[in-house]
């Protein structure tokens, strides 16, 4: 489809271009009708799209979900809008990784055991001596 008209009253013109050739720089190789989608007006020439897609020609999203609309070819209409991705949840280890894991941890688990309890030792400050109040005979 190449867009003709003026800003904000678009019109359209069915034309095959080859891929190289851009329809919007004006190459185009034959004009097979024009769509107005304002009123809905579809002008088509059915004889000369079925010729071309018979060729080999390929139609846009768009343009399939039209001829199939025109009744002019048959199939199912393409889903032209974009597509959403979805939100993907991570996922915690699944049980089969997380059981070869726990056996390991249970072989080091003494090492490792060992390890923060001398750390927390050596951690620990010593103990500041306090002041001791003395008691003093009352007189």
């Amino acid at each position: 489809m190449q867009r003709i008209g003026r800003k904000n009253d678009p019109a359209f013109r069915v034309v095959v271009a080859e891929h190289t050739r851009s329809p919007k720089a004006g190459n185009f190789l034959e004009r097979l009708g024009s769509y107005n989608p304002k009123t809905k007006e579809r002008i088509l020439d059915a004889e000369r799209i079925k010729h071309w897609l018979s060729v080999g020609a390929q139609a846009s999203g768009t343009m399939h979900n039209m001829l199939i609309s025109a009744g002019i070819i048959a199939g199912e209409k393409i889903n032209v809008l974009p597509r959403k991705t979805p939100i993907v949840k991570e996922e915690v280890a699944t049980p089969e990784v997380a059981a070869p894991v726990a056996e390991v941890a249970a072989v080091e688990a003494p090492v490792v055991e060992e390890a923060p309890e001398a750390a927390e030792e050596v951690a620990v400050a010593p103990e500041t001596p306090t002041e001791e109040v003395k008691e003093t005979p009352a007189a």
